[in-house]
């Protein structure tokens, strides 16, 4: 049939369907799985992870505006998901369990009140950063405008699972050929970004950083903020201190930051 209409001879052993609709192709993945509905999917192992390339446009109240609709009264919340790593990155590169200390330069410099400063951060956190494609490794948080030093930039968001659970998942995620976001939040708990998390889980790390991640009491509940400790000019990569324990030389993971302090190795 394609002989007689002088198309192109496929060959089945050299090309595939997946090759023809260009499911093979790293860009057209990341489309595809980028599509609404995909957080549906239990039997597909993400390549490279949900990705916020698709924004959907804002659904028509029926009735006018949200303010004429019903109030319901729900305690249940479905966590937000963005995308997950990219395979290229190793589960090491993505486990910051840093252990963070009391006695850190914002909480003895603040002037204005946490919760107002927390509260205007959550309100303008998209104005403060973008993503793309990092100097340092893969993706990386960029600064979308001028930050002055003592910032609070955005918040390090995801699950809260015990210790118990976040070994459980990292051994899930490893077979699943996933990369790890996860950062420790105290002695017992962790929080795990890897699938219900922000785009703070992209900040690379760096021997020279212009943030701190730093653990801060809001209403009595812990957060984890990425807070400024320079002024940062727009266009200027975010990166912190990973603070990763010494391991042997088997487990070194080598430090791409470029910085002229670098270390040379993460941990």
């Amino acid at each position: 049939m394609r002989r007689q209409a002088k198309t192109i001879k496929i060959f089945p052993d050299f090309i595939s369907g997946d090759d023809l609709f260009g499911l093979t192709e790293p860009a057209i993945l990341r489309i595809i799985e980028s599509l609404p509905g995909v957080d549906t999917l239990n039997d597909y192992n993400f390549r490279y992870g949900r990705s916020p390339f698709l924004e959907l446009p804002l659904a028509i109240n029926p009735t006018g505006c949200a303010r004429s609709e019903p109030k319901l009264r729900t305690h249940f919340k479905r966590p937000h998901t963005l995308h997950t790593c990219n395979t290229s990155r190793a589960i090491s590169y993505h486990s910051p369990f840093a252990s963070m200390e009391s006695s850190s330069p914002y909480i003895k410099q603040f002037v204005h009140s946490k919760s107002s400063q927390y509260r205007k951060m959550k309100t303008e956190w998209r104005n403060n950063v973008y993503l793309a494609r990092s100097r340092i490794q893969g993706l990386g948080l960029y600064a979308a405008r001028d930050l002055e030093k003592h910032t609070m930039v955005i918040e390090y968001i995801g699950q809260l699972i015990r210790n118990e659970i976040s070994e459980r998942n990292e051994a899930v995620y490893d077979a699943q050929n996933r990369g790890v976001y996860m950062f420790r939040l105290d002695e017992n708990h962790v929080i795990d970004a890897t699938l219900c998390g922000g785009l703070a889980r992209y900040i690379n790390h760096s021997c020279n950083p212009n943030c701190v991640a730093e653990v801060v009491q809001i209403d009595r509940v812990n957060k984890i903020l990425i807070i400024t400790n320079r002024r940062i000019s727009r266009g200027e990569e975010l990166s912190y201190d990973y603070k990763f324990e010494v391991e042997d030389d088997q487990h070194k993971i080598p430090c791409l930051c470029g910085a002229p302090n670098c270390r040379k190795w993460m941990n």
